[in-house]
């Protein structure tokens, strides 16, 4: 994090170097925001056309049968491959992103959010088109409402942040288990939970992205810090979206 103060900066006379620190923290947040709006857009985009080639529908709509290629990868082992395959990536992402060239990191960010829009097909076929992009637009007003919040605050967010981790935690136990007893009841406690969860980290994310910011790194090192900060907001929209369609979307 840098360590540039630009409030003491400007009381000391170096206004002219607040202004730059200002502009370069703009320039940052939109180069971050522009990576994980392109990212949701593609993951949108793979999912449906995946849907698309994957199933057959009649004349209303419904879905009638998988195709060839929907069976195979929706019916078979290679669904396993579809939900670790991104799991994987983004773990290889996070812990090996300091030893990266930044354009490798980027090419592997929308690789991962190819590969999500991949497994996320799968929502086409449980949900209607109408809900889907009901929620799509109320997640999204969300998300920009509470990352707005985050990077304007003055308050603290991380002793906030450290509990939604928590809660994360929780909310991947409480999965797994629900995977046996499958609890309708528990199911809608995980997505309420998992809903002000993912809030909660949207604010924090966003104000640990302008906390990182340094006028002094870098290209490579402001490069990267711009994939990491557009991942972690991408995974906090994406998992904000499922949540609240789980609660509030239209089952086929």
């Amino acid at each position: 994090m840098s360590d540039f103060d630009r409030n003491v900066a400007a009381r000391g006379g170096y206004a002219d170097r607040a202004v730059a620190y200002d502009a370069g923290l703009r320039a940052h947040m939109i180069r971050v925001y522009n990576y994980m709006a392109s990212a949701v857009a593609l993951t949108g985009v793979v999912a449906y056309l995946t849907f698309q080639m994957a199933v057959v529908t009649n004349d209303a709509g419904a879905i009638t049968s998988l195709t060839p290629l929907g069976q195979f990868m929706f019916g078979g082992m290679f669904m396993w491959v579809l939900m670790l395959a991104p799991l994987a990536l983004v773990f290889f992402l996070s812990f090996r992103i300091q030893t990266l060239d930044a354009g490798t990191a980027r090419l592997l960010f929308f690789v991962y959010a190819a590969l999500l829009g991949l497994s996320l097909a799968t929502i086409f076929m449980a949900y209607t088109a109408t809900s889907i992009s009901r929620v799509f637009f109320i997640s999204a007003a969300a998300f920009g409402a509470l990352s707005l919040y985050g990077y304007t605050t003055q308050r603290d967010l991380s002793g906030m942040g450290s509990f939604m981790i928590m809660g994360l935690i929780g909310i991947i136990i409480a999965s797994l288990v629900n995977l046996f007893l499958k609890s309708s009841g528990l199911d809608w406690a995980i997505s309420v939970i998992g809903v002000l969860v993912f809030a909660g980290l949207t604010a924090w994310d966003t104000q640990k992205i302008k906390e990182m910011y340094d006028g002094n790194d870098d290209s490579q090192s402001a490069g990267r810090k711009a994939v990491m900060g557009a991942l972690s907001l991408y995974l906090d929209f994406i998992n904000l979206f499922l949540m609240l369609l789980r609660l509030a979307g239209d089952r086929r």
